[in-house]
Parts: structure tokens; sequence; C-alpha cells
């Protein structure tokens, strides 16, 4: 199985199941429109973003986070939703892994090479998924702002790709808007006798 399959089953399995319908909605209007202006992310946390966000749903057949814009997605998310306390969470989280970056390999976190990126990562997954099953009871994991930074982001990252246009319609092909619904017709409007 490829990494990106994986990401995509876990993505879909743990990301939009928990999502009703009008969420859904919500987090779809949420996506940035074309030409938007970063107003949270610097241009660095932003390439940090990108960097991350291109190691967890990367390009394969089809397109991967980065082309679906994510990054504006956490920059909207952060703008517009989280509360103060959660945009320091998610920015001090951006700070830590050039820190963690800077003690492993003597460079931030976007100088590094994607080896050693996707090392780091992968250490913040495994701790993330501890912390979760340690802090966060079950069925109580709806909200992508609990527990740990990366299992935060990782959360708003799966939720702004699988809501965007790419994520549903090329990865998943569902479509946004269903076809019509006729609902309960008699026989004999159908034609039939």
């Amino acid at each position: 199985m490829q990494r990106r399959e994986l990401f995509r089953l876990l993505g879909a399995g743990a990301a939009l199941p928990v999502l009703s319908p009008d969420v859904f909605a919500l987090f779809h209007a949420a996506q940035p429109a074309s030409g938007y202006a970063l107003r949270t992310l610097n241009p660095h946390q932003n390439a940090t973003v990108v960097t991350m966000i291109d190691i967890i749903l990367p390009e394969t057949d089809t397109p991967g986070a980065k082309a679906a814009r994510v990054n504006e997605f956490i920059d909207l998310i952060l703008t517009e939703w989280a509360t103060p306390e959660e945009r320091t969470l998610l920015l001090d989280g951006l700070a830590s892994i050039d820190q963690r970056a800077g003690l492993l390999f003597g460079k931030d976190f976007v100088g590094c090479q994607s080896s050693q990126q996707e090392t780091i990562l992968r250490e913040l997954d495994e701790r993330a998924a501890l912390d979760r099953e340690r802090l966060i009871p079950r069925g109580k994991r709806g909200s992508p702002f609990r527990g740990s930074f990366f299992g935060m982001f990782k959360q708003i990252t799966l939720y702004g790709y699988y809501t965007s246009e790419i994520g549903f319609k090329q990865e998943l092909k569902e479509e946004i808007i269903p076809g019509a619904y006729h609902g309960c017709a008699s026989v004999a409007s159908r034609g039939e006798v």
C-alpha cells in the first residue's frame, strides 16, 4: 500500500465521518477564495506549513495538499475561527518544529532534507497518537483543536484537504452537491401501468 493510499484511508476514515453535513458545508465554505492573502502565518511559518502538508498529503496520481492550498485554509482557520489559545498552540508548535530540527540537524525544518523532515513528523505523529489515547477519551475527538499540536495540525490538514474541491472531487471522487432526488413517485407517473 502506498503511503498516500494509507493517508487517504486514514483521512477519509478519521475526518469525514465525524463531520455532519452542516459542519462539512461549513468547512467547505471556509476554503479560501482565489487570491487569498495570508493574515496570520508569516512567510517562514507558511513555508513550514507548506512543507508539512506536502509530507502529510503529497501529490501522487491526484494533487496533494499543497495544490489544494491547505496552507491557506489553515491560515484562514487560525485567523477567523481559532481562539487566541488555539492560535498560540499552533504557532508555538511550528516554532517547536524548527527548534527540534535545529537540535537534530542544525537547520530549520524547511532547510532540512526530506528524509530528515519525515523523521521529525513521524516522531511527532507517534507522540500525538500516544497523547490522543492518554488525554482524549474515545468518542470525544471531534474538535480539530483538541490534543497535541501535531494531532491538531494533522486533523486541520485532513479537513482542509478533504473539504476542498481537489480532495473531495479528485481524490474521493465524490460530488459536493449530488444530482436530483426524485423520491417516491407513483408507478403511473413514471409511465408504467
